[in-house]
């Protein structure tokens, strides 16, 4: 795991380096596989090896004491000097609201103030916390604070979204249209259209038959451990299960092609054009990782053949 922390910090840096324009960290508890339970404090390592990358942090809001959360984002806004992008979840998976002792039914209440909460910190003046006056310090590199995202996967979260937050990060794509909806009935700007990459993960080989064989169980692994956590709260499933990797390659939903067929595909898309990295998904081993990676470098981003 030493080995995999390592590598992702290495792969940050060759993102920034070239020109990435987001490193995205979420967060899972108590997952089998190591799944990363703190992306503050990896957030935080990424940000003193960056210096252009936005580091966009997904944090399940419930699980966090506010006023530590706002203590942490602010100091963490200062390390990368304005360069995180705060997206706070409500949280779907049972096993981990029963390890922090966390009842399901307050997760909007605690989103409300966890929210709160932080914009109050960050405004620079003591406020009444829970029937006491605090005050944070210090204050956050951006005057206010950082924009917050909020993140959902039904109607109520939307348009908490957008009474509530600064944005909104749909888990599906169709609850866009409630958050515009709701933007525009309490008078916000309207957000427009949502611009969203393709929900495929895409992997470069020079031999994709054979990178099947290879990468599949990865591919396998993440499609059913997200299909599994997915499948406790109900409501469409964006991981469906396969059974074994002939089924999810039909999907479609993972893809190995070659540099040259991703470039194609890119310089088709025009200026809707967007790539989105997943070198180590599933728990793909770095030095494979690199070899998807390099490719792109090489062949895709550079332009070359």
């Amino acid at each position: 795991m030493a080995e995999r922390v390592a590598a992702a910090l290495e792969m940050a840096e060759w993102a920034d380096r070239l020109g990435a324009r987001q490193i995205v960290l979420a967060e899972h508890h108590g997952s089998e596989d190591g799944y990363l339970p703190s992306p503050l404090t990896m957030g935080a390592a990424i940000a003193a090896k960056t210096r252009q990358a936005v580091i966009r942090l997904f944090l399940a809001a419930p699980f966090y004491d506010p006023l530590r959360l706002a203590e942490d984002l602010a100091l963490l806004d200062l390390i990368s000097k304005g360069r995180i992008d705060v997206n706070l979840v409500a949280g779907y998976v049972p096993s981990e609201f029963a390890m922090f002792d966390v009842p399901m039914s307050e997760r909007p209440a605690r989103m409300t103030e966890v929210v709160k909460t932080l914009k109050q910190a960050w405004s620079g003046e003591p406020f009444e916390y829970r029937g006491r006056t605090v005050l944070i310090r210090p204050a956050p590199f951006r005057r206010g604070g950082p924009p917050i995202t909020l993140g959902g996967s039904s109607e109520a979260a939307a348009r908490r979204a957008a009474r509530i937050g600064d944005g909104f990060a749909p888990g599906l794509p169709t609850l866009w249209d409630f958050y515009r909806d709701e933007c525009l009935k309490i008078g916000k700007p309207d957000p427009g259209p949502p611009r969203r990459a393709t929900p495929a993960v895409t992997i470069l080989s020079l031999n994709p038959q054979e990178a099947w064989e290879t990468l599949a169980p990865y591919f396998l692994h993440e499609t059913n451990a997200y299909g599994a956590w997915e499948a406790t709260r109900g409501g469409e499933i964006l991981h469906q299960q396969a059974a074994d990797a002939a089924a999810l390659r039909k999907m479609g939903t993972y893809r190995i092609l070659t540099p040259q067929d991703y470039q194609e595909e890119l310089r088709a898309a025009g200026a809707a054009a967007f790539t989105m990295l997943h070198p180590m998904v599933g728990g793909i081993p770095p030095e494979l990782a690199w070899e998807h990676l390099r490719l792109f470098e090489q062949h895709v981003l550079s332009g070359g053949g």
